[in-house]
């Protein structure tokens, strides 16, 4: 997401980090008392060496994180560096200096996550902290996984998640979330995390399946995009016909909450070099606008949201029982179809007003961010350009 500040930073602003965070304070205002967390899936001040952003960041989110608990996972923007332990031969496009010198210390010493999962750093630096780790929230099991970090077959972090998903007591938390940084599905950036996918999907994705995830979230994808249930590339039935259900998991992207470092899904008019990612049939719904997710379950229904920052409203939704059948999964693209006639009506005052309704989670996975208007001036060489003094 980034801190939005009156200067560029790095040639560009997260202004749109604060329009993100006036709806979700507008969310935990009408949950009240309701359980609720924000869960942050990496990428989370770009401060990037520079510790003032963070502060910058603490106190763009305060409104929030001082009422309810704010969850994090690690990104290659709090982590990656050209020493780090774990880099093995295949990663050479993958794990690079995203980290700008902080090998994951300010995310390690400012965050206290569940869990005691811990990399040692090879430096004097202390071990990185908060890489995984796994709790029940309401009906939703809900675990956390570290992308930059090794995660293949033997490793403790695979070891971790194996045993985890395992040992999830269905009849409590019929629905599981996992959530990671880097994707393992996404039809943008298909180069240079290629490799990384290719060694999820063969370790990870078979966990994934045979435990029958609900969803998997994932950032680093500045924008949105939600899958069919999936596995292998294969989209699975998703039982709206009266047929079983295989229970594949539904994956997710929602990494639009306010940094903007990719182009859209085409090119616009003044980045006519920008390439284009064809929209493939598992890819269900694209979006192009910054905003938010939320995620409220009761123990028969799990409903998915991805909200506008430019209205407020939902744009996309996706409903999925605790049977495993996924209902309201029809696609769209950024054509302005959408997936479902009731796709652009805002449900969230009914979860909120219905006493019969259990309210277990407004789950806002916020995390980068793409941007839909016009870029800010940026900054040149060394010189800090003020862009910005008002709020959106």
């Amino acid at each position: 997401m980034g801190a939005a500040t009156p200067y560029s930073t790095f040639l560009r602003t997260q202004d749109e980090s604060i329009s993100t965070m006036k709806w979700i304070s507008r969310d935990i205002e009408a949950l009240g008392d309701k359980p609720s967390f924000v869960s942050h899936i990496g990428d989370i001040s770009y401060a990037r060496g520079y510790s003032w952003l963070w502060d910058t960041f603490f106190a763009q989110i305060e409104p929030v994180a001082s009422k309810v608990p704010y969850h994090v996972c690690i990104g290659n923007h709090e982590y990656d560096w050209p020493h780090q332990p774990w880099k093995p031969d295949w990663s050479y496009s993958v794990y690079g200096k995203d980290g700008g010198g902080e090998c994951g210390v300010p995310y390690s010493l400012r965050f206290n996550m569940p869990g005691n999962s811990s990399e040692v750093t090879g430096t004097r630096a202390p071990a990185t902290r908060n890489l995984y780790y796994s709790f029940d929230f309401g009906s939703v099991h809900f675990v956390y996984i570290s992308t930059e970090t090794n995660f293949l077959a033997g490793s403790s972090q695979y070891n971790f998640i194996k045993h985890d998903l395992e040992s999830v007591d269905r009849k409590k938390t019929p629905f599981v979330v996992v959530q990671g940084h880097r994707p393992m599905y996404t039809t943008s950036n298909e180069n240079r995390d290629a490799p990384f996918r290719e060694r999820l999907q063969e370790h990870l994705e078979p966990l994934f399946v045979k435990n029958k995830v609900t969803l998997a979230l994932w950032g680093h994808v500045h924008r949105y995009e939600r899958f069919c249930p999936i596995n292998n590339f294969t989209c699975g039935s998703m039982g709206l016909n009266g047929e079983d259900s295989e229970g594949f998991p539904v994956h997710i992207v929602i990494g639009m909450a306010g940094q903007d470092w990719q182009p859209i899904w085409e090119p616009r008019a003044d980045h006519p070099n920008d390439p284009i990612f064809p929209q493939p049939g598992r890819s269900l719904y694209r979006g192009g606008e910054f905003g938010y997710t939320r995620l409220v379950a009761t123990k028969e229904k799990l409903i998915f949201s991805y909200v506008g920052n430019h209205d407020g409203e939902v744009h996309d939704m996706v409903e999925i029982l605790a049977s495993g059948h996924v209902l309201n999964g029809g696609g769209s693209s950024d054509d302005g179809s959408t997936a479902s006639s009731t796709m652009m009506e805002s449900t969230f005052s009914w979860y909120v007003k219905g006493a019969s309704v259990l309210v277990l989670g407004a789950f806002v996975g916020y995390v980068i961010g793409y941007i839909s208007h016009a870029r800010r001036g940026a900054a040149s060489g060394n010189n800090w350009t003020p862009v910005k003094n008002e709020e959106i």
